[in-house]
């Protein structure tokens, strides 16, 4: 496995972003893979790595970098400052802000010979389940597959809210949505799913029962349901083997 971290150069500053593939039999399908809000951490890293041993490209870039953040830590309990410390950085990100640091990943992709120019792929947890639907439809020519792990804020007011730019997207999409996920409660999920048919956007919003938010998160022990987690990869697996490597 081939693995490195780099310093993309945005305008608003460098994005250091984690790259593996494997070491033979390039080049290799792209997947970006969109940070949830407790941003990069070894975990984050494993999850890349689990995906490219099958044969992929992965890009994980941290989008704090503006705020000068590489890595939080353990933001503990909803009421301690580093978890109101995360949120204050979650809510510092707009979706074009990651849609501005999205072309800088594709650039770089332009130029590595490790990395395939055909069709590729990206997926997200939590908040970035909302950059997952907007890369894919930013970017229609280039990611034919995408996936949001229990996304949060899928349906809103704002004309890029995921339910709506979907449409615009030619992405095979797939929605894992916990049960019990007070982040992305159900009736936001059943709107999203309403919207998704009645567009007939290529879609599949699955429902993991019993399970919450962050489930595929092994390093959470109080919300990782393994099950569910194994799910989840099966899910990914197969749908960029259907949309990447056809």
């Amino acid at each position: 496995m081939i693995e490195r971290q780099i310093d993309l150069r945005t305008k608003d500053g460098e994005m250091t972003t984690f790259i593996c593939h494997p070491e033979r039999g390039g080049p290799h399908p792209a997947i970006i893979l969109y940070m949830d809000g407790l941003g990069i951490r070894e975990e984050l890293r494993d999850m890349a790595r689990r995906l490219s041993t099958a044969g992929y490209y992965i890009l994980l870039p941290n989008l704090y970098y503006r705020s000068g953040v590489l890595e939080l830590g353990d933001v503990g309990r909803p009421d301690t400052p580093e978890f109101k410390r995360m949120m204050t950085l979650v809510s510092s990100l707009t979706i074009p802000m990651v849609m501005a640091d999205t072309q800088p990943l594709m650039d770089h992709l332009a130029k590595d010979p490790a990395a395939s120019q055909g069709p590729m792929g990206a997926f997200g947890y939590c908040m970035s389940g909302q950059h997952v639907v907007n890369a894919a439809a930013q970017f229609p020519g280039r990611i034919a597959a995408a996936a949001s792990l229990y996304g949060v804020s899928l349906v809103t007011d704002s004309p890029d809210s995921p339910h709506l730019v979907a449409q615009r997207a030619k992405a095979e999409f797939y929605f894992g949505c916990a049960e019990k996920d007070r982040w992305a409660p159900l009736e936001m999920v059943e709107r999203l799913s309403r919207a998704l048919k009645a567009a007939k956007v290529n879609a599949e919003v699955e429902i993991y029962p019993g399970v919450d938010h962050g489930f595929a998160f092994p390093q959470r022990a109080q919300l990782y349901d393994k099950p569910a987690a194994e799910r989840h990869w099966e899910r990914l697996h197969a749908l960029f083997q259907r949309n990447l490597k056809p």
